[in-house]
């Protein structure tokens, strides 16, 4: 590995195991006319395999001290464009937009500090990805991909399952980076959902989410105490559930639905 300071303050932890670097890019099949997003491409490791599979790729690198070291280790390939920058700020409709394709992919290995901003960009913005594929720590990855009942299972895995079908595909050690962090990490592939459930307001379902679980030991009578709890028993009844049932418990289709009775 070349010489390099890396910055805590960016959460920079290099993938150095090929293994892990294969799975990453083994998690999908990048259909034909593709453009990929890879959000901190940090030296290039993964982005070199990425490259070899994919039609084209933005990289987005928030440290500029990258630019020469991925221009040097990038530097037999030419179906990328490097942007350096924050993806966070980063116009990423507008920059998609200078391409021809068919479907977009994200694949990303996010520091814990940044995972549910990005998340959120790319849902708020709507940047229509058909898969993002990210390496997060394990247990963030756990969260994101628990099902209903399970201990994990919270506010953002709702939010995120109206949007995605969420997997884990790969745990990987500590011992897979460079430096070495102080926690595991794991892939998750979130997968975009054909159709989407109808809901009357978003802003809205995501206050009823929010709401639900705001003190996760109490029942859902008691975290949503302040609607009409009439409405939320008839709605929790079709679903063979009632209002001392705890968050944890429902699917998000259960909450899509308390968001259209209520609002």
């Amino acid at each position: 590995m070349f010489n390099f300071d890396y910055k805590k303050s960016l959460g920079q932890n290099f993938i150095k195991d090929k293994d892990v670097i294969d799975k990453i890019v083994n998690a999908t099949v990048f259909e034909k006319n593709n453009l990929v997003i890879e959000i901190g491409p940090g030296s290039g490791a993964l982005t070199k395999e990425l490259l070899k599979r994919v039609d084209y790729a933005i990289l987005y690198e928030i440290d500029s001290r990258l630019e020469k070291i991925l221009d040097k280790e990038l530097a037999s390939y030419g179906n990328y464009e490097l942007i350096i920058g924050d993806f966070l700020d980063a116009s990423v409709n507008d920059d998609i937009s200078k391409y021809k394709y068919d479907n977009l992919y994200i694949v990303a290995n996010l520091p814990y500090y940044v995972t549910t901003p990005i998340i959120n960009k790319i849902i708020k913005d709507n940047i229509m990805a058909k898969e993002i594929i990210i390496m997060i720590q394990k247990e963030v990855a756990d969260r994101l991909s628990a099902r209903p009942g399970s201990k994990d299972y919270g506010q953002l895995t709702v939010l995120l399952n109206y949007y995605f079908d969420i997997e884990k595909v790969i745990s990987v050690s500590k011992n897979s980076f460079i430096p070495k962090p102080k926690v595991d990490s794991a892939v998750i592939k979130m997968v975009r959902k054909e159709k989407n459930l109808e809901l009357k307001d978003r802003e809205f379902f995501e206050k009823i989410v929010r709401d639900s679980f705001k003190f996760k030991r109490k029942t859902i009578k008691n975290n949503l105490f302040n609607y009409d709890l009439n409405k939320v028993g008839n709605v929790l009844n079709k679903y063979g559930f009632d209002i001392n049932t705890r968050s944890e418990n429902l699917s998000y289709e259960v909450f899509v639905e308390l968001c259209n009775e209520l609002r």
